[in-house]
């Protein structure tokens, strides 16, 4: 194992992903180091985060937030850059080890092929990024020899668990689902359901986009489309299962019958840190198994009447081209809606499906068009929610 400082950027650094890894970062006794931060508005934060760190540059990708920051707390060393071209300018720094893709929604994905355009191993929590442009993205990282290793913690349970045997060997993978708050509500109470009651995930701490994912488990359609272009898996070889402890991330069936699955508490640091020091392990900071403890762990078949968020996944990652962009675009605003109060949670996966389901589809979009498909759905949603208020 080299002993050389891995230099690391932190997309993404003041969200909760971002905030993990600093904790990683500062844990490593000095193997890794935070080169460079990046954050979209939230400046007060990440100027903390830079007087805490010493990073070489931050960058700000909101231009408005960025002026009206006072900077001069800032580190005299660490330079500062503001606008989305900034942010581009971290990744591709010459002394760039691996990239920490963390940004929320489909803007994380610029920043995410401008890494591996330039060749960095880029550890890869924005799930948009291959929700959005999968084969442009997997073809680019082949391409440029470059690296996408999993963070979300269903993908990193994969990716360990797919070391146990031969690609050709995988029957399938099977992604878990903690069902989120509602697994249980007849379609009648999930229309009563009110934002406050949507942002409270039962065992993860997340930011109010993904929690409401979750609770859609919309989450796990836009993981099953990640996992069919990072893995490259046919639709017909992802499954899902509900296990509310959230102990059990994910698993890997192989052709003779054998299943096996990554366990640790629900706690981000440890997928963070594999992504980081892989392929070794080392010492972490993150929560252990207390095996001195009795847990049950439960499996439940999900209920695909009651979250139509999972059939709409399966199908778009079948579907492949332009219909994973237009899933994702359609739920962050159909998402957004929801959380002002103008969208109900049960119309949420129903305003996806329509707009997916009229959309012009395309079956070898490049990046513009995939982007311009999300663009799209998201004016969509927008008309759709209007025509819903207006009944």
């Amino acid at each position: 194992m080299s002993d050389r400082v891995v230099n690391v950027v932190v997309l993404g650094s003041t969200g909760s992903i971002g905030r993990s890894t600093l904790e990683v970062i500062a844990a490593s006794n000095g193997s890794m180091r935070a080169v460079s931060l990046a954050a979209n508005k939230n400046t007060e934060l990440l100027l903390r985060q830079a007087q805490s760190t010493s990073p070489k540059a931050i960058a700000v990708a909101d231009p408005a937030a960025g002026q009206r920051q006072d900077w001069s707390a800032l580190p005299k060393e660490c330079e500062l850059l503001v606008g989305v071209e900034g942010v581009l300018q971290l990744v591709t720094e010459g002394d760039v080890d691996i990239v920490l893709s963390a940004i929320v929604g489909s803007a994380g994905l610029r920043s995410t092929w401008a890494a591996l355009e330039a060749g960095k191993t880029v550890a890869l929590a924005n799930k948009e990024s291959l929700v959005v442009g999968g084969p442009l993205m997997t073809d680019l990282a082949r391409r440029k020899n470059a690296k996408i290793l999993p963070v979300d913690s269903e993908h990193s349970a994969v990716f360990q668990a797919l070391q146990a045997g031969r690609r050709e060997e995988v029957r399938r993978v099977v992604l878990t689902a903690s069902g989120g708050p509602f697994r249980s509500l007849s379609l009648e109470k999930l229309a009563q359901v009110a934002v406050a009651d949507a942002l409270a995930h039962p065992t993860w701490r997340m930011g109010p986009k993904i929690t409401v994912d979750s609770a859609t488990l919309m989450n796990k359609a836009l993981e099953i489309i990640e996992a069919r272009w990072l893995f490259d898996l046919r639709a017909d070889q992802i499954a899902v299962v509900i296990h509310p402890q959230s102990i059990v991330h994910s698993m890997v069936e192989y052709k003779d019958g054998s299943v096996i699955a990554q366990l640790s508490p629900p706690d981000m640091k440890l997928p963070i840190q594999y992504a980081l020091t892989w392929p070794h392990r080392r010492e972490g900071v993150a929560e252990r198994l207390d095996w001195t403890r009795a847990m049950e762990l439960r499996f439940e078949p999900p209920d695909f009447e009651r979250f139509d968020a999972l059939r709409l996944g399966l199908e778009a990652a079948a579907a492949g081209g332009t219909a994973g962009a237009v899933v994702n675009g359609a739920n962050e605003a159909a998402v957004a809606k929801f959380i002002e109060g103008r969208l109900g949670f049960h119309q949420i996966v129903p305003a996806c499906r329509s707009v997916l389901e009229n959309h012009n589809f395309d079956p070898n979009p490049n990046l513009e068009q995939a982007l311009a498909a999300d663009g799209w759905a998201r004016q969509e949603v927008l008309r759709w929610s209007m025509s819903m208020q207006s009944v």
